[in-house]
């Protein structure tokens, strides 16, 4: 078992990895902001380091110097998905260990953890070209699809297009009732939820999916900032609710999350 440091100011890929490299049999510590990873890298010595580039306040380059201050061979693996070539040559200066890019399947990343760790320290400085997201395989879904519930026939489309082009089966349905059928003839694995809609609205419409156990993972979407309903919508076990317009990036890591966390044991 390692020690694994993630630095990120996104929580939802804090909480992406640990569940990731905890379930591997990992100790994974989360800090969300560049001051508070360089203390945990600090008090705990990890045995490597997963750093966001692009943060607020003290960015991954500041990071990876006051790391490379404390131990100049430690481990650091860049995780960005907006890094540009010059913060690139920087961290690669710096002697980073690899550099991927957000929005690669897990089963990569675990994959170039594990090949990482099988690494002398010695060796672990002078990475090869990053990996890029075009070079890795799709990801997929080990059963069921993932169903898109919106009246709004432009999100509909957007999100089954661009989810279909990463490799997901993707269904649609416009209103509650239409996905409550299609969910009882076919469960999936992760359904993405309006929450405004005419008729039955996103969470009458998860409580009726919960009241007839449905276990998969949720995503509501909302245009809207109404505190009740978000936190009702979190209560019924959503793992987000992101705001319109769609980021498309996030809401394929909240698919990989939620999918995560609602494995079969």
């Amino acid at each position: 078992m390692a020690t694994i440091l993630v630095i990120d100011d996104e929580r939802m890929i804090c909480d992406l990895l640990r569940s990731v490299f905890s379930a591997h049999g990992h100790e994974v510590l989360m800090a969300t902001s560049g001051r508070e990873g360089l203390e945990l890298f600090r008090q705990r010595k990890p045995r490597f380091t997963l750093l966001d580039l692009q943060m607020p306040g003290m960015d991954g380059i500041e990071v990876l110097q006051q790391i490379r201050m404390v131990d100049s061979k430690a481990p650091v693996i860049v995780l960005t998905g907006g890094g540009t070539d010059a913060l690139e040559l920087r961290a690669r200066g710096l002697g980073v260990t690899d550099f991927l890019r957000k929005g690669l399947p897990l089963e990569v990343l675990v994959k170039t953890m594990d090949r990482v760790m099988q690494r002398p320290t010695s060796t672990m400085q002078a990475p090869s070209t990053a990996l890029a997201v075009e070079d890795a395989p799709s990801p997929s879904l080990d059963e069921g699809s993932i169903l898109v519930v919106d009246d709004e026939p432009q999100i509909r489309s957007l999100l089954s297009q661009y989810l279909s082009r990463k490799g997901y089966r993707v269904r649609v349905a416009p209103d509650g009732p239409t996905a409550l059928t299609m969910v009882a003839k076919e469960q999936p694995r992760f359904i993405i939820l309006d929450m405004y809609m005419p008729g039955m609205n996103g969470l009458e419409l998860l409580r009726e999916l919960r009241a007839k156990n449905y276990d998969g993972g949720i995503l509501g979407l909302t245009g809207s900032q109404e505190e009740n309903l978000l936190q009702g919508v979190l209560d019924l076990g959503a793992v987000d609710v992101m705001g319109k317009p769609v980021d498309l990036e996030k809401v394929e890591l909240a698919i990989q999350l939620g999918c995560l966390l609602t494995a079969p044991s």
